[in-house]
C-alpha cells in the first residue's frame, strides 16, 4: 500500500509539471498472452517494470519477502527487489485465467559494486558476475592483498555469498635460505684435597678419606679407589709409631667445544607453510593409564617452520619459527625404573617483511652459565694455608651462542637439466682407482658441495669466547 501511494504521488507530480513518471529501472519485461515469458532479473533495492499485452485483473507474488509488486496500470507492474532469491509472479485476467507466470530473480546490485571496485582497485582486471543469489569474482590480480581487498568489498554487497575464482599472477613462490650456526664451549676445573690422620686414640678423615674403609686402606699403605677419580693425583704418606697420616691431591681440568651448522633451503607457495628438520627422533618411554609402557618419539636437531606471503611490490611477509635442540644427559630422570633423557632447546619465533634477496639475522642468542662450589670441613677449612688440606673447590662454565641468518628469494621453476644433485659429482671407482690408488670414490665436477667434501677435518676447529 505504501508503494502504491508513493507511485500515485509520483504520477500526480509528473502530471502537474507536464512530465511522465520515470521508472526506477530502465529494464522492461514484456509479457505476451499465452506465451512463456523469460525470467525477470531484479537487482536488490532496485525496481523493474513488467508490461502485459492484455489487461490483467489480479497479481500474486509467491514470496513477498524476496520481491514486492505494485500496479502502475492495468497493463504495467512495478517489481521491487528486496532480498536475493527466486520467486514467481502470477498474472491473471478478469476471467481468472492465467496470463503468465514470471520467474523473478533478485540478485545483489553489482552495478554499484563494479563502480566501487574500479575506484578502489583501478588497475585490477576483476570480472563480476551474479550466480543464483551471490556474487562471483574472477580474473587475474597482481597480489594477494588486492584479492583480499576485493573479497572484503564483495562481502559488503553479498554477505556469505561470495565465490572467489580469482587467481594471483606473478611470482608467488618463495625460497628461504637459512643458516644455523651454534657454538658451545665448556670449561671446568676441579681441585680436591683429602687428608686423613690417625693416632692410637683418635682419627680424622676428609674428602675421599671420610669413608672408614678407604681411610684404613690408605693408612695401611694399601691401594684404594677414589669415589671421584681425577686426571691428576698426588699422594703422600708419613708418620711413625702410633701416628700415621695421608694427604691426597686430585686435579681435573676439562675443555669441550661443539659446533652445529645447518643450511636448509626451502621453497613454499605464498600463504603455505613449509617445515624442515635435520636431526632425528629419540625414543621416550611413556606409561599409560593401565601402567603399560609405550614408546613415544621426540624430534630433536635443527627445526625450521615458515609461512611466506607475497605482498605488493614483491614485499615478502615472513612468519618464521626456528629451533635448535639436543639431548641433555645431565638432566635425565627415571620414570618407573626407566631412565628418561632430557632435551636442551633454543627456540625463536618472529614475523618480518623483506624484499627479494634481502637478509636478516637473528643473533645475540648468547647463553653463559657459571657454577662454582666449595666443600670444606667446618672451621678447619677456614684456617689460613693449612685450611687448604680440608677444602675442595670446583667451577664449571658453559657458553653457547646461536646465530640464524635468513635470506628470502622469489623463485620460479626451471628445467630439470639445469639442476645438479650431490650424487652427480661422485661416481663409483674403477678397479684401478680402488686397488692401485686406494680411492673409494672417483669425484668429478665441482661446486659448493664437492668443495665441502674436500675439506680436511683433522685440523683444529672452533673459536674462543672470552
Amino acid at each position: 500500500m505504501q508503494i502504491r501511494k508513493f507511485l500515485a504521488a509520483v504520477m500526480i507530480g509528473g502530471a502537474i509539471f507536464g512530465q511522465a513518471p520515470v521508472p526506477a529501472q530502465a529494464e522492461v519485461l514484456r509479457v505476451l498472452n499465452g506465451q512463456a515469458s523469460s525470467s525477470l532479473n531484479v537487482p536488490m533495492n532496485r525496481a523493474v517494470v513488467v508490461e502485459s499485452d492484455t489487461p490483467f485483473a489480479e497479481l500474486s507474488i509467491a514470496n513477498p519477502g524476496i520481491a514486492d509488486i505494485s500496479t502502475l496500470s492495468d497493463r504495467s507492474i512495478y517489481v521491487l527487489g528486496k532480498t536475493p532469491g527466486r520467486t514467481t509472479l502470477t498474472i491473471l485476467n478478469s476471467e481468472g485465467r492465467l496470463i503468465s507466470n514470471v520467474e523473478v530473480r533478485v540478485t545483489p546490485d553489482v552495478t554499484e559494486f563494479r563502480e566501487r571496485l574500479r575506484q578502489i582497485l583501478p588497475n585490477e582486471p576483476i570480472e563480476v558476475r551474479t550466480a543464483n543469489d551471490g556474487i562471483v569474482l574472477s580474473g587475474l590480480v597482481s597480489s594477494i592483498t588486492k584479492m583480499d581487498a576485493a573479497l572484503q568489498l564483495a562481502q559488503r554487497y553479498a554477505p556469505e555469498r561470495v565465490s572467489n575464482l580469482m587467481s594471483v599472477g606473478g611470482t608467488q613462490q618463495v625460497m628461504l635460505k637459512v643458516r644455523f650456526s651454534e657454538m658451545q664451549r665448556d670449561v671446568g676445573k676441579n681441585l680436591g684435597v683429602s687428608f686423613v690422620a690417625a693416632g692410637s686414640r683418635a682419627a680424622l678423615g676428609t674428602g675421599v678419606f671420610s669413608d672408614g674403609a678407604t681411610a684404613a686402606a690408605a693408612l695401611a699403605g694399601e691401594g684404594f679407589t677414589s669415589a671421584t677419580p681425577r686426571q691428576g693425583a698426588f699422594g703422600a704418606r708419613f708418620g711413625g709409631g702410633g701416628f700415621a697420616a695421608q694427604v691426597l691431591l686430585e686435579a681435573l681440568e676439562t675443555q669441550g667445544m661443539a659446533r652445529t651448522l645447518a643450511e636448509p633451503n626451502l621453497t613454499a607457495l605464498s600463504g603455505q607453510r613449509a617445515n624442515f628438520l635435520a636431526g632425528g627422533e629419540f625414543p621416550i618411554p611413556v606409561v599409560d593409564e593401565d601402567g603399560r609402557v609405550a614408546i613415544d618419539y621426540k624430534p630433536f636437531g635443527v627445526e625450521l617452520e615458515f609461512t611466506p606471503r607475497v605482498l605488493d611490490n614483491n614485499v615478502i611477509n615472513l612468519e618464521l619459527k626456528a629451533a635448535v635442540s639436543g639431548i641433555d644427559g645431565a638432566a635425565s630422570v627415571t620414570q618407573s625404573g626407566v631412565p628418561v633423557q632430557a632435551f636442551r632447546r633454543r627456540e625463536t619465533q618472529t614475523t618480518v617483511e623483506l624484499r627479494d634477496g634481502e637478509s636478516f639475522a637473528i643473533a645475540g642468542l648468547l647463553e653463559d652459565d657459571f657454577r662454582a662450589s666449595a666443600r670444606q670441613v667446618p672451621w678447619l677449612g677456614d684456617i689460613p694455608i693449612l685450611g687448604a688440606l680440608f677444602r675442595s673447590s670446583e667451577y664449571n662454565r658453559n657458553q653457547t651462542e646461536l646465530v640464524i641468518i635468513i635470506t628470502a628469494h622469489l623463485v620460479t621453476p626451471t628445467r630439470g637439466e639445469a639442476l645438479m644433485l650431490p650424487t652427480d659429482r661422485v661416481r663409483p671407482p674403477s678397479e684401478a682407482d680402488l686397488f692401485l690408488r686406494g680411492n673409494v670414490t672417483a669425484r668429478t665436477g665441482g661446486g659448493a658441495a664437492s668443495e665441502v667434501a674436500r675439506q680436511d677435518f683433522a685440523s683444529p676447529y672452533g673459536y674462543v669466547m672470552d
